[in-house]
């Protein structure tokens, strides 16, 4: 990224006094600007389209004159505020010195003149009630289809879907080291310093690396280790981890105007790249959690693609959300970048550029999602790709360490001891029998999870038999030998056939080994 770039963008506060952004804090939180208090302030819907980029109703209902409607004004609206309005609720004079707010006139005046934030605080309610704040540039804490307030190449965005949805699927379990990959503004920071004993956070943007420092701070979170570099380049040749995950500049576009979007290299060749590094650095049992973008080349399975990517000694789980025609992707991310408010010749320049990219790929299509990794001793890692479009249930966390639980579980038995074993069918799994009215049998069953995955499959009568007797009491064989006798089946034959269904339910989810 050019010094220019950087130059061109608004100072930011001082990173080096804790003491102002600890006074700071606990202002905002007497004040109430925490997630909670906004939202009984704003109401549902200003509050929802404040998330979407969206001022105009969080304008309006702040017109007020309370602490916290001056607060909204300031960090989040970005209006400058009367200095005596602001006086009695925040630490005025040390956030002007640090550099937290400037007054609107420039640096002279009074007391009497209007101040102005440098950046954007947006409150973030912490998965146990936390009262966090997030840093970003100022009109960008999100994007969306309005799109984002600068175009600057190094500008810094806040929280925005895939931020929230990376924290999400996360597996949170204590370990010793964390590596956040592109920390942007720092929230997979922020979420990582709450169960690793030591977290890295790396970017090749110097910025958004001051901005994470901020907002941990603000946060009162504790100080992350923060190095400059692409991808693993700021990480010691001995370095290993037990976490790491990244919200990675995963847009595929023609160039790198915008450093937290664009990675610069061609295609997807990005997220490949960090995907196939990633293993080396994983301690044994280590996960990788990512986002990205992949492309779906004319003539290539998009799976087979993907699986190409894994690296050697890494089970693998990797969900395609979403899959966009390469018009929509190429809208998608001009509207983000604000391309379509400005010129219309520019515009159709720019839309041509991502067509002929595409076309010189042989791109069809870009799909996006989760890729999750676990460095495994396994003779043979499993390796899991799958397209999952519904709604899921977040966090997802806690789903994903079960699903590698799972394939361990599978790994270490064959047919043999499978049917030896003994398992409970998961909770929130319903059955639902599906047919024509007045049917005497159905035409199939389905089991349904209510939570995480929310996955649905057909069983047989055997298998839906099997499944809603499975409470941990009897093992699978005895199940099965029940139902022989029930259906009039060779119990021999029915314990060939059923391991391979038993093996997809638990790989799955409805069923769990008890015990």
């Amino acid at each position: 990224m050019s010094n220019s770039s950087l130059a061109s963008l608004p100072s930011l506060p001082s990173a080096d006094r804790p003491d102002v952004a600890a006074r700071l804090r606990d202002a905002l939180i007497g004040a109430a600007f925490t997630a909670d208090g906004l939202l009984d302030l704003l109401g549902a819907p200003a509050y929802a389209a404040l998330a979407r980029g969206e001022t105009v109703p969080a304008l309006r209902a702040t017109r007020g004159d309370t602490p916290l409607e001056a607060l909204v004004r300031l960090f989040l609206l970005q209006q400058p505020v009367p200095h005596a309005r602001v006086a009695g609720v925040l630490p005025v004079d040390v956030c002007l010195e640090s550099g937290w707010l400037v007054r609107a006139g420039g640096d002279a005046g009074d007391a009497g003149d209007d101040v102005t934030a440098t950046v954007d605080v947006r409150p973030y309610g912490g998965p146990d009630g936390e009262d966090w704040f997030v840093v970003s540039d100022l009109g960008c804490a999100v994007g969306g289809a309005g799109g984002i307030g600068s175009r600057e190449e190094g500008v810094v965005l806040g929280v925005g879907g895939a931020s929230t949805t990376l924290a999400g699927i996360t597996v949170r379990t204590p370990v010793a080291s964390a590596l956040d990959l592109g920390t942007g503004s720092g929230i997979q920071a922020l979420h990582a310093g709450r169960h690793a004993t030591r977290v890295t956070a790396t970017d090749v943007n110097p910025r958004a690396l001051h901005i994470t420092a901020l907002t941990l701070a603000l946060s009162g979170a504790p100080a992350a280790d923060l190095r400059e570099g692409s991808l693993f380049a700021p990480v010691r040749e001995d370095e290993t981890y037990d976490l790491i995950v990244s919200n990675p500049p995963f847009v595929i576009s023609p160039g790198a105007r915008l450093t937290y979007r664009d990675g610069g290299m061609g295609g997807d060749d990005l997220c490949r790249t960090l995907v196939r590094q990633a293993g080396e650095r994983l301690n044994e049992g280590g996960f990788a959690q990512f986002l990205a973008n992949w492309q779906h080349v004319e003539g290539e399975d998009w799976q087979d693609r993907l699986r190409s990517w894994v690296p050697r000694g890494c089970d693998a789980w990797i969900v395609q959300r979403e899959v966009q025609d390469v018009t929509q992707y190429a809208e998608l991310w001009l509207r983000d970048a604000g391309d379509h408010r400005a010129d219309p010749v520019e515009y159709q320049a720019r839309y041509d550029a991502w067509l002929d990219e595409f076309e010189a790929r042989k791109v069809k299509a870009v799909g996006f999602g989760w890729i999750t990794l676990r460095r495994t001793a396994a003779a043979a890692p499993s390796i899991t790709v799958e397209e999952w479009p519904h709604p899921v249930e977040q966090p997802l966390g806690d789903t994903v360490r079960a699903h590698f639980e799972r394939l361990d579980y599978l790994r270490g038995h064959d047919d043999a001891a499978l049917l030896a074993g003994h398992f409970r069918l998961v909770e929130e799994v319903v059955q639902e029998q599906v047919g024509l009215p007045g049917a005497e049998d159905p035409e199939h069953v389905v089991l349904r999870q209510n939570r995480g995955m929310r996955r649905a499959t057909k069983v047989d009568t055997v298998g839906a038999g099997f499944a809603g007797v499975c409470d941990g009491s009897l093992s699978a064989g005895r199940i099965l030998d029940a139902i022989a006798q029930l259906v009039g089946e060779d119990p021999v034959l029915l314990r060939d056939r059923t391991p391979a269904q038993i093996r997809l339910l638990v790989e799955q989810g409805f069923l769990e080994p008890a015990g």
